[in-house]
């Protein structure tokens, strides 16, 4: 096993007294910024998400969100598939289920949801959807709730980008005529009672469906 570290001349003082085998290496100036290489944006639609140092596509509505600790930059293939199932369906209400950064609930509002509610049981994802919904000029009324044992708000559309497993349980808990599920593979389809298996979409090996309450 290899560990990296930055560090100053003391540290690697340190480090050579704690392991037998250091290498060092000096770091070109700007290292602390460099993270931002990895995030770009990305076209969705008529929708742009990317982060907010990238300059907005002209005639591209925009979805700004700040790289953080929550999942969600809108690069991922997932979120993407959730955001071009959303522009599919007819406008209403939305849950936002285990909302991370909030990505999907801005997308939702660009795309003409309201109002949009968020749950995720993170306290920092929460904050971190609050903190992007201002930063869009966009309404989400986002809270700390455990979806998987806790009573969910009712909406029109539920979207939920999470794994194989916590979809499954999930669903029977949904109270929408709509429910658009990611976070698998394109092998894994779930296996949800009571819904009615309407559209698939799949990019780069990811999955994502719509459902609709079965005899609705």
């Amino acid at each position: 096993m290899e560990l990296a570290a930055y560090t100053d001349d003391a540290g690697v003082t340190r480090l050579r007294e704690t392991f037998a085998d250091v290498s060092a290496a000096d770091i070109a100036d700007g290292w602390e910024e460099r993270w931002r290489e990895f995030h770009h944006g990305v076209r969705v639609g008529t929708l742009w998400v990317g982060p907010p140092w990238e300059p907005v596509p002209e005639r591209m509505q925009a979805v700004v969100i700040e790289p953080g600790r929550a999942f969600g930059t809108g690069a991922h293939s997932t979120t993407r598939l959730c955001i071009e199932l959303l522009a599919g369906l007819t406008r209403g209400s939305l849950l936002d289920v285990g909302c991370g950064s909030g990505v999907l609930s801005v997308a939702a509002a660009r795309l003409g949801f309201r109002p949009i509610h968020a749950v995720d049981h993170d306290p920092v994802a929460v904050e971190a959807t609050v903190a992007n919904a201002e930063a869009n000029g966009v309404e989400v009324a986002a809270r700390t709730l455990d979806a998987l044992t806790e009573q969910l708000p009712a909406a029109d559309v539920v979207v939920a980008n999470l794994s194989l497993e916590d979809v499954r349980k999930l669903a029977p808990r949904v109270r929408s005529r709509s429910l658009v599920s990611s976070g698998y593979l394109d092998t894994d389809r779930p296996d949800v009672e009571s819904w009615q298996h309407v559209r698939r979409a799949m990019r780069d090996g990811w999955a994502a469906d719509v459902w609709e309450l079965a005899g609705e």
